[in-house]
């Protein structure tokens, strides 16, 4: 696995991004209507130089606008006959270092959930109805005992809930083994969590599955990662991927990110595109096509970075 390493403080990292997905299909296509997730997230910590997305064969229609998460969204139809379908998206980025919080001064994990129950009643934050979204059920992730109990060890009487939930990012770093070849997207998360393998997605909704096991929001994070090549050999073009990590909601702290693939609260190796209540809110595509028949899918994903800057120094495009 990669290893992450900080940039200096106070310094913006610059990354030039490329992800292209290219579809072949065997028979034509008469329409396809696609809903894409390749437009990074505007944050306090990640400023947007551009974002542009290509499409080929050219859509008759494009519209963008956020989606039900306030994510960038585009949606494209495209109603001439192909068998070639070319998506491309050129982002270039500045992400700054995030203030780490203090886990002690979190609150007790124990009252963040009797926060969280609902009662029907008026809440005392708007931030906390928001929150209670990513507590229940959704299509990829289930409440169920077995995670409570895999994570409740993680979680003492008197333990703040940022102590609990990044010794739960150290649990499954150190106990799962990242292994591209053991699941698929339909692999069940008790499969996951009886193998102890599988992929940032699957690390990703099993360490959702727990909190919300426990009674806790959290939220699902898309994005790219900055890895490092193994030693003495060069950064390869396209080699890179999507990743996925945790946001978990704490009073007075807001949403906090954990990465338990890589056992690390994320900062500027990491490039946040969108968030929802797990990987069918925010695949990168997705939609509906009449025609085609069979299909060959190609993804291939490039992060480089740029020279850093100080912020609000510019660089030449």
């Amino acid at each position: 696995m990669s290893t992450i390493k900080r940039a200096e403080a106070g310094v913006a990292t610059r990354y030039r991004i490329s992800h292209h997905t290219q579809y072949n299909y065997q028979l034509p296509v008469s329409l396809s209507q696609q809903l894409l997730h390749l437009q990074p997230r505007t944050l306090p910590w990640q400023h947007i130089h551009s974002a542009q997305i290509h499409c080929t064969p050219e859509p008759q229609q494009r519209t963008s606008a956020p989606d039900a998460f306030g994510n960038p969204a585009l949606w494209l139809d495209i109603r001439q006959p192909h068998q070639e379908l070319l998506l491309s998206a050129e982002l270039d980025i500045s992400v700054l270092p995030r203030a780490m919080p203090n886990f002690l001064l979190s609150p007790p994990w124990q009252d963040v959930v009797e926060r969280c129950r609902f009662r029907g009643v008026a809440l005392s934050h708007p931030e906390q109805l928001d929150a209670l979204a990513y507590r229940q059920e959704s299509p990829y992730v289930r409440i169920k005992h077995d995670f409570a109990r895999f994570a409740l060890p993680c979680f003492g009487a008197d333990d703040t809930l940022l102590t609990g939930v990044y010794a739960l990012t150290l649990k499954m770093y150190n106990e799962f083994e990242f292994d591209s070849e053991a699941t698929d997207v339909g692999t069940p998360l008790l499969t996951v969590l009886e193998q102890r393998r599988g992929v940032c997605q699957d690390f990703a909704h099993l360490m959702i599955a727990c909190l919300r096991s426990l009674g806790l929001p959290a939220r699902y994070v898309s994005g790219y990662l900055l890895t490092e090549p193994p030693e003495g050999q060069p950064r390869l073009i396209g080699a890179d991927a999507s990743h996925a990590w945790v946001s978990v909601w704490c009073p007075h702290f807001g949403w906090v990110d954990f990465d338990p693939t890589n056992g690390v609260l994320p900062d500027q190796q990491h490039i946040t595109l969108a968030w929802g209540r797990d990987f069918s809110d925010v695949s990168p595509l997705r939609g509906v096509i009449i025609g085609g028949g069979e299909h060959t899918l190609d993804v291939s994903v490039t992060v480089m970075p740029v020279s850093p800057s100080r912020p609000g120094q510019s660089q030449s495009q």
